[in-house]
């Protein structure tokens, strides 16, 4: 095999021209450079400098190693790169995915809170929905991943067994054992082709929010705001990311009609813009209305329609102490601030 730090002697001579620049710029003595190369000769048994009137030249064999070490210490250096980002990323370098109503709330006081105990930390975000959050926390993009599931019709969920706040692997199939019901069913979390790809192993929750969801209304109709869908079965809908939508959809299948969706966005900002101007009904969790509350509309609870928003990691305990705070955080700082409205 080999030594590679006589092919970054190599690479140095071939990108500086001469044995001196090179040596300048590893910071070696001359002499060390000269028996450093004259050992990879001797290793590779092959011609790899000439002399060329006071100075030297690579030969071809020289050139062609040369291209290829660059190549081999490039990845070697990168490599280096990243288990040293990960060192960090342990002791004081967070990552954490969410989605945007979770950006607009929990995450901002979690973030405040967790710089007032540790000011170092380093906290990056990134914005995605549950699916594509839990693809990033299992290929180690994050270390922590919120997402959501709606209660009681999500694919894959036993109901109220999964409230339990305690945390538990994430399993397929109902309840593990007494603890909280599975969360990451691959109905639930398929790819959005709708192909159930079994992402659940290894993965790890906790409970932070359990919330209603509210009809929301625009605040200048005549009618009251009833909590049976049924009522706006001949209204338009505004339906939002595809979870709502298909969240939705189901709901109004239950209360026994197909909603005459007009409008589909994913800002729940513009949801409710929508609503205020009496372009049509919808529905939204607390946290939505929490992040961001329109004068324009009304909401009512809807009986036995709730979200709940787990933290997830991904791995075997025990966790860094980093990530440990960032999940204590980010449960207080879900505790919800009073009744939507």
């Amino acid at each position: 095999m080999l030594d590679v730090t006589r092919l970054r002697v190599l690479v140095a001579v071939a990108r500086y021209g001469s044995v001196t620049a090179a040596a300048r710029a590893l910071n070696y003595a001359q002499p060390s450079v000269s028996h450093h190369l004259a050992r990879l000769e001797a290793e590779t048994g092959i011609k790899l400098i000439q002399r060329a009137g006071r100075g030297i030249r690579l030969t071809d064999a020289g050139r062609l190693l040369a291209e290829r070490a660059a190549e081999v210490i490039g990845r070697l250096d990168a490599a280096e790169n990243e288990l040293a980002a990960y060192t960090g990323l342990r002791a004081g370098r967070l990552r954490l995915a969410a989605f945007p109503s979770a950006l607009g709330t929990i995450v901002p006081a979690a973030a405040a809170a967790l710089r007032g105990r540790q000011p170092g930390i380093d906290l990056r975000l990134t914005e995605a929905e549950p699916p594509e959050a839990l693809r990033m926390l299992r290929a180690g993009y994050v270390d922590v991943a919120l997402v959501f599931r709606y209660f009681p019709d999500d694919p894959g969920l036993d109901g109220p067994g999964a409230a339990d706040s305690a945390e538990s692997p994430a399993v397929h199939g109902g309840v593990a054992g007494h603890g909280p019901a599975t969360v990451f069913g691959t109905a639930g979390f398929a790819d959005d082709d709708g192909g159930g790809i079994d992402i659940t192993e290894g993965l790890r929750e906790r409970l932070i929010l359990d919330e209603p969801v509210h009809l929301v209304t625009s605040a200048h109709g005549t009618e009251h705001a009833p909590a049976e869908l049924s009522r706006y079965a001949r209204h338009r809908w505004i339906a939002g990311c595809d979870r709502c939508r298909a969240n939705l959809l189901r709901q109004c299948a239950q209360a026994g009609f197909i909603p005459k969706i007009a409008f589909t966005t994913d800002d729940y900002v513009a949801v409710q813009a929508l609503v205020a101007a009496d372009l049509g009904v919808s529905t939204l969790p607390a946290l939505c209305l929490r992040a961001a509350r329109h004068p324009g509309v009304k909401t009512t609870p809807l009986a036995g329609a709730r979200r709940q928003v787990f933290a997830v990691r991904y791995g075997d305990p025990p966790d860094p102490p980093a990530v440990t705070m960032l999940m204590d955080a980010l449960r207080t700082a879900a505790e919800p601030a009073g009744p939507a409205g």
